[in-house]
């Protein structure tokens, strides 16, 4: 289910969301890891320059997560309210 859950997310969802040109969208990471032979965890990290953008994206109630049925139908669970961080600093290091 992991690869399927993986393949949909890269082949379908995403694109469709970058389809949509959010204003202040800014990109979208997908992180991958194991937790057993049979368990696989993802989480998907979408950046935006302000809470308006996500409010564009998803609504008035910005905390509300957005999956589409055609990845619920292939998650074991998931979470169904999203956490909002606020960057307060980025290092980039030097070659």
């Amino acid at each position: 289910m992991a690869d399927t859950y993986q393949n949909v997310a890269l082949t379908k969802v995403i694109p469709s969301i970058e389809a949509r040109k959010i204003p202040g969208f800014l990109h979208i990471d997908v992180l991958r890891r194991p937790l057993s032979a049979e368990r696989v965890e993802f989480m998907t990290l979408m950046w935006f320059d302000s809470a308006e953008s996500i409010k564009a994206f998803v609504g008035e109630d910005s905390e509300a997560s957005y999956l589409p049925t055609d990845i619920t139908s292939v998650l074991a669970r998931y979470d169904h309210r999203a956490s909002h961080f606020e960057v307060v600093a980025q290092r980039p290091q030097k070659a």
